[in-house]
């Protein structure tokens, strides 16, 4: 069944009030007619079985999806060159990451476009909607990687290219511990640029409470590294050993 999301001042009174994209989405893409039926979710948790009414929709009933992982994890990822950063986008929120950070460092200086962070945004939104998501990913602005190192807390692990630092995956084995003042579990991992992290931001986010891990002996691009250490994360969530974690 069709997804689409839905921002939640369009839900009123048990009726789905449709943008005119969503009407042109609906009707002209997906070929749907009045009396059709498909799936809202706004992005927070929510999910509603719909059906299509003319322009705007009726809510049938709420529908329960438990497809997000067991910790929130955000990303502070390193902006890399060109438009590569969409597909990082598009496939951690398939992964299932609930807050990226684009940060500036050393050795990437580009600071994009208040476009490029819309466009990311709705990349996010339609990968939440593919994927099946409770939870659009909230993508932040673009900030200096000491200023996100400012705002870290909890479990946080710096990916390193070489050294002797430990694996990732042997350092979560302890992960059904970690939570914060809320009772969450909550996860950070920093990926860097093209050429990695330098040796004063290493320094930085150590200070910062950040532990150096390593993604394996080969050299990832910077593309690649952070759904690397995403997937690592995610099959120790959702391993066996937490089966009945909630």
């Amino acid at each position: 069944m069709q997804r689409i999301a839905i921002a939640p001042s369009q839900l009123q009174q048990g009726q789905i009030l449709l943008t005119p994209q969503q009407q042109h989405y609906l009707g002209r893409v997906l070929r749907l007619r009045t009396g059709d039926r498909f799936i809202a979710m706004d992005g927070m948790g929510q999910w509603w079985l719909a059906q299509l009414e003319g322009d705007n929709a009726q809510v049938l009933e709420p529908m329960v999806v438990q497809t997000e992982l067991r910790a929130t994890i955000t990303l502070i990822l390193a902006l890399p060159k060109g438009n590569t950063f969409d597909d990082v986008v598009r496939c951690c929120t398939e992964l299932g990451v609930a807050i990226i950070a684009p940060v500036m460092s050393e050795r990437t200086l580009l600071k994009p476009s208040p476009q490029k962070l819309e466009r990311w945004q709705r990349i996010a939104q339609e990968a939440a909607e593919q994927s099946e998501r409770s939870f659009v990913p909230t993508i932040l602005e673009p900030v200096s990687f000491s200023t996100a190192l400012s705002s870290a807390n909890d479990q946080q692990y710096i990916c390193v290219a070489r050294g002797n630092s430990p694996h990732l995956r042997d350092c979560l084995q302890d992960i059904g511990q970690i939570t914060n003042d809320n009772g969450q579990r909550t996860i950070v991992i920093a990926v860097g640029p093209e050429g990695g992290w330098t040796q004063k931001e290493v320094e930085c986010a150590t200070d910062a409470g950040f532990q150096t891990v390593s993604l394996g002996r080969r050299i990832l691009r910077a593309v690649t590294a952070p759904i690397v250490a995403l997937s690592i994360v995610v099959a120790e969530l959702e391993s066996e050993k937490f089966g009945n974690y909630k």
